[in-house]
Protein backbone atom coordinates (compact mmCIF):
# COMPACT_ATOMS: atom_id res chain seq x y z
CA UNK A 1 0.00 0.00 0.00
CA UNK A 2 1.62 2.93 -0.95
CA UNK A 3 1.82 6.27 1.20
CA UNK A 4 1.89 4.66 4.38
CA UNK A 5 5.79 4.44 4.98
CA UNK A 6 5.66 6.95 7.46
CA UNK A 7 3.31 5.31 9.96
CA UNK A 8 5.64 3.50 11.62
CA UNK A 9 8.26 6.40 12.13
CA UNK A 10 4.93 8.40 13.26
CA UNK A 11 3.68 5.84 15.84
CA UNK A 12 7.50 5.52 17.08
CA UNK A 13 7.50 9.40 17.25
CA UNK A 14 4.21 9.39 19.80
CA UNK A 15 5.61 6.99 22.06
CA UNK A 16 9.06 8.40 22.55
CA UNK A 17 7.14 11.57 23.10
CA UNK A 18 5.30 9.40 25.59
CA UNK A 19 8.33 7.76 27.17
CA UNK A 20 10.19 11.08 26.99
CA UNK A 21 7.14 12.09 29.26
CA UNK A 22 7.26 9.52 31.90
CA UNK A 23 11.14 9.92 32.50
CA UNK A 24 10.90 13.30 32.61
CA UNK A 25 8.46 12.57 36.04
CA UNK A 26 10.80 9.61 37.23
CA UNK A 27 14.08 11.83 37.04
CA UNK A 28 12.35 15.16 38.66
CA UNK A 29 11.23 13.06 41.08
CA UNK A 30 14.91 11.77 41.66
CA UNK A 31 15.98 15.70 41.69
CA UNK A 32 13.22 16.64 44.43
CA UNK A 33 16.21 16.47 47.03
CA UNK A 34 18.69 18.51 45.31
CA UNK A 35 17.65 21.76 43.88
CA UNK A 36 20.36 22.99 42.63
CA UNK A 37 20.33 19.96 39.80
CA UNK A 38 18.24 19.87 36.82
CA UNK A 39 17.45 18.14 34.22
CA UNK A 40 18.56 19.43 30.52
CA UNK A 41 17.39 16.92 28.51
CA UNK A 42 16.53 13.60 27.61
CA UNK A 43 17.18 11.53 23.63
CA UNK A 44 16.13 8.08 23.23
CA UNK A 45 17.33 6.11 20.17
CA UNK A 46 14.99 3.66 18.49
CA UNK A 47 17.01 0.81 20.21
CA UNK A 48 16.11 2.04 23.10
CA UNK A 49 19.48 3.78 23.81
CA UNK A 50 18.02 6.19 27.01
CA UNK A 51 20.76 9.46 27.28
CA UNK A 52 19.96 11.32 30.22
CA UNK A 53 21.54 15.00 30.93
CA UNK A 54 21.67 16.50 34.41
CA UNK A 55 22.88 19.64 35.08
CA UNK A 56 23.71 21.45 38.20
CA UNK A 57 24.23 24.80 39.69
CA UNK A 58 27.51 24.29 41.11
CA UNK A 59 29.10 21.58 38.73
CA UNK A 60 27.78 18.21 39.00
CA UNK A 61 29.64 15.28 40.30
CA UNK A 62 30.34 12.13 38.78
CA UNK A 63 29.34 10.39 41.94
CA UNK A 64 25.50 11.75 41.92
CA UNK A 65 25.27 10.95 38.28
CA UNK A 66 26.10 7.96 39.34
CA UNK A 67 23.98 7.49 41.58
CA UNK A 68 20.72 8.63 39.62
CA UNK A 69 21.93 6.43 36.99
CA UNK A 70 21.59 3.37 39.18
CA UNK A 71 18.27 4.41 41.08
CA UNK A 72 16.64 5.08 37.84
CA UNK A 73 17.91 2.05 35.84
CA UNK A 74 16.03 0.00 39.41
CA UNK A 75 13.25 2.08 38.29
CA UNK A 76 12.76 1.68 34.94
CA UNK A 77 13.68 -2.32 35.76
CA UNK A 78 11.26 -2.70 38.25
CA UNK A 79 8.71 -0.94 36.82
CA UNK A 80 9.05 -2.86 33.55
CA UNK A 81 9.20 0.27 31.88
CA UNK A 82 10.45 -1.60 28.65
CA UNK A 83 8.50 -4.90 28.89
CA UNK A 84 11.25 -7.15 27.50
CA UNK A 85 14.35 -5.57 29.20
CA UNK A 86 15.19 -4.21 25.99
CA UNK A 87 17.25 -0.63 26.88
CA UNK A 88 20.64 0.72 27.92
CA UNK A 89 20.59 3.80 29.84
CA UNK A 90 23.03 6.74 30.32
CA UNK A 91 23.13 9.43 32.74
CA UNK A 92 25.57 12.16 32.08
CA UNK A 93 26.01 15.91 32.27
CA UNK A 94 26.13 17.80 29.22
CA UNK A 95 29.69 17.75 27.90
CA UNK A 96 31.36 21.32 26.17
CA UNK A 97 30.39 20.03 23.13
CA UNK A 98 26.67 20.20 23.72
CA UNK A 99 24.71 23.10 23.09
CA UNK A 100 23.27 25.13 25.85
CA UNK A 101 19.59 24.60 25.96
CA UNK A 102 18.22 26.10 29.22
CA UNK A 103 18.52 29.83 30.45
CA UNK A 104 19.73 27.86 33.93
CA UNK A 105 22.73 26.75 31.85
CA UNK A 106 23.40 30.24 30.36
CA UNK A 107 23.45 31.77 34.15
CA UNK A 108 25.85 28.69 35.14
CA UNK A 109 28.11 29.79 32.40
CA UNK A 110 28.32 33.92 33.40
CA UNK A 111 31.85 35.18 32.35
CA UNK A 112 32.70 32.01 30.37
CA UNK A 113 33.40 32.35 26.64
CA UNK A 114 30.87 31.79 24.00
CA UNK A 115 30.04 31.18 20.53
CA UNK A 116 26.49 31.70 19.42
CA UNK A 117 25.31 30.33 16.07
CA UNK A 118 21.97 32.68 14.69
CA UNK A 119 19.45 31.85 12.94
CA UNK A 120 20.60 33.43 9.99
CA UNK A 121 24.18 31.31 9.45
CA UNK A 122 25.79 33.71 11.49
CA UNK A 123 28.33 33.49 14.53
CA UNK A 124 29.04 35.99 17.72
CA UNK A 125 32.16 35.04 19.38
CA UNK A 126 32.62 36.73 23.05
CA UNK A 127 32.10 36.46 27.06
CA UNK A 128 28.73 35.20 28.09
CA UNK A 129 27.84 38.77 30.26
CA UNK A 130 24.44 38.37 30.71
CA UNK A 131 21.27 35.95 30.70
CA UNK A 132 17.71 36.98 31.32
CA UNK A 133 14.33 35.73 30.30
CA UNK A 134 14.22 36.93 26.52
CA UNK A 135 18.11 36.82 25.56
CA UNK A 136 21.49 37.32 26.53
CA UNK A 137 24.09 39.66 26.56
CA UNK A 138 27.60 38.68 24.98
CA UNK A 139 30.66 40.94 25.51
CA UNK A 140 33.05 40.97 21.84
CA UNK A 141 36.24 41.88 20.88
CA UNK A 142 37.58 43.52 17.58
CA UNK A 143 40.63 44.97 16.45
CA UNK A 144 44.01 45.01 18.38
CA UNK A 145 46.26 47.04 20.57
CA UNK A 146 44.97 50.74 20.57
CA UNK A 147 42.38 50.21 17.75
CA UNK A 148 41.01 47.17 20.22
CA UNK A 149 36.63 47.87 20.17
CA UNK A 150 35.37 46.08 22.91
CA UNK A 151 31.35 46.06 22.85
CA UNK A 152 28.12 43.90 24.32
CA UNK A 153 25.93 42.39 21.86
CA UNK A 154 22.14 41.76 23.15
CA UNK A 155 20.72 38.76 21.32
CA UNK A 156 17.16 37.19 21.94
CA UNK A 157 16.62 33.59 22.22
CA UNK A 158 14.44 33.35 19.48
CA UNK A 159 17.41 34.49 17.17
CA UNK A 160 19.99 31.88 18.71
CA UNK A 161 20.05 28.57 16.66
CA UNK A 162 22.35 27.49 19.54
CA UNK A 163 25.01 28.85 22.05
CA UNK A 164 27.97 26.59 22.92
CA UNK A 165 30.66 27.41 25.62
CA UNK A 166 34.34 27.50 24.30
CA UNK A 167 37.87 27.02 25.98
CA UNK A 168 39.97 29.63 25.84
CA UNK A 169 44.27 29.24 27.26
Amino acid sequence: MEGNENVPFFFYTMEKDTQIKALEEKINTLLEGHPSHFLVEIRIKPTNNVKVFIDSDEGMPLSELINYNRKLYRDLEETNFYPDGDFSLEVSSPGLDEPLKLNRQYKKNLGRFVEVMLQDGSKIEGKLMEAGEEGIVVETEAGKGKKKEIKQESIQFNNIKNTKIQIKF
